[in-house]
């Protein structure tokens, strides 16, 4: 289906083509070898009118115009499979996909759903729609009480930056409690900005709305330089990219990791704490944005295999080919625009893959899987039997015992 709009400038092709190559490595778009391999990874590319591949072409036939006034280009979830493969090295992702976006939303081109997060995000500070105030919330009844910075002013080894998902979203509260329990066993001095937090903003700016990202990472920016810490961590890869690769060009510069990095980092510290053996198969999730982009592979798989009982699995797409959960990009806030083209979710793929390895766990590292696997298990044949669990909820049970 094509959307009605405003008829764009005869020159709006060469204007955007202009402005693309601007962009950091943007230029490279010209060595694309129109291959077609981006758009045979690309998990949607079968569903999409314009999928990566024809959407160069439509820049060089000087035609882009056609693309911004299809819709398909919401179906990508900037998932960075294409840029991954790309045997030419374009960020496609990033550079097009990104950029495309951004002309869709202020043509006016924006699906409802996904609209509604944006105007969340600026409102509330995060997408969900909730209260800054109950962000801090899900520590109530943690002992010892979780540093909260604004009340104590203390300074800290570590900055929890806890996020939007793991902070709010009634599922995702039992892991945030679990890598809280985590932390204080082994000892770490950390806290959390709670209240005056506000969304890392990854998600929104892979989704097109660059402005609405600068807002909250320069919010977040002034926030980190009113306390004293050592280096940040992240519960969602999201806010462990932004921070990583993306406030830096703000000049938001501080040392941060996944919080699976630091946890490795401590591999033999936490050996010994957990005693409980925890017998099932287990398959590992790779996130986009922690493994495709960021490169981290090793330290989940290394955590999940120090659990006594734990056997690991291998899903047929990991690692690099990983298959996107389908919530990246703005695909959390797409779903019901993306099932009425695609009619299927690219989280029951996953789910089915799972079974069909015989996992009894499908283990995540990011705090849009868990809902969104548990949901599709309820669509797929035998899904009932697979459990899905953050890999901090995975640890924590096996310090139980």
């Amino acid at each position: 289906m094509e959307i009605t709009l405003s008829p764009l400038s005869p020159s709006f092709s060469k204007t955007f083509i202009t402005s693309l190559y601007e962009l950091k490595d943007g230029e490279r778009i010209r060595t694309c070898l129109q291959c077609g391999t981006c758009s045979g990874v690309c998990p949607f590319g079968y569903i999409m009118k314009f999928p990566p591949g024809k959407m160069i072409g439509a820049l060089r036939a000087e035609i882009f115009d056609q693309v911004i006034k299809a819709d398909s280009v919401w179906m990508c979830i900037s998932c960075n499979a294409c840029a991954a493969f790309c045997p030419s090295n374009i960020p496609i992702t990033s550079a097009l996909m990104t950029r495309a976006k951004e002309e869709m939303l202020l043509a006016g081109n924006i699906p409802s759903e996904l609209q509604a997060a944006m105007e969340n995000t600026q409102r509330y500070g995060n997408p969900l729609g909730e209260s800054p105030r109950k962000r801090a919330d899900w520590t109530a009844g943690i002992q010892p009480e979780v540093n909260i910075l604004s009340k104590t002013r203390q300074p800290v080894e570590v900055l929890w930056f806890v996020g939007d998902y793991a902070s709010f979203h009634s599922r995702m509260q039992p892991a945030t409690k679990a890598l809280a329990k985590i932390l204080n066993a082994l000892g770490v001095k950390f806290g959390i900005l709670g209240t005056e937090e506000f969304s890392d903003g990854d998600s929104q700016r892979l989704a097109g709305e660059r402005g609405l990202f600068e807002m909250v990472a320069h919010k977040n920016g002034q926030l980190f330089k009113k306390y004293k810490f050592n280096e940040i961590i992240t519960t969602d890869p999201h806010a462990f990219n932004a921070i990583k690769n993306e406030y830096p060009a703000l000049g938001i510069k501080y040392p941060v990791r996944h919080y699976t990095q630091f946890l490795f980092e401590r591999l033999e510290q936490l050996k010994p704490l957990m005693k409980k053996e925890i017998k099932a198969r287990v398959a590992y999730h790779d996130p986009c944005y922690l493994g495709r982009v960021n490169g981290v592979f090793d330290e989940p798989r290394a955590l999940l295999t120090a659990i006594p009982g734990v056997e690991l699995v291998e899903l047929s797409h990991q690692r690099m080919n990983s298959l996107c959960c389908g919530g990246g990009g703005g695909g959390m806030w797409l779903d019901g625009f993306q099932w009425e083209k695609a009619h299927t979710r690219l989280s029951e793929w996953r789910v089915r893959e799972a079974l069909t390895v015989n996992a009894d766990i499908l283990a995540v590292a990011c705090p849009y899987e868990p809902p969104r696997f548990e949901d599709a298990a309820k669509n797929v044949d035998a899904g009932g039997q697979l459990k899905v669990r953050e890999i901090a909820e995975l640890i924590a049970e096996s310090m139980e015992g």
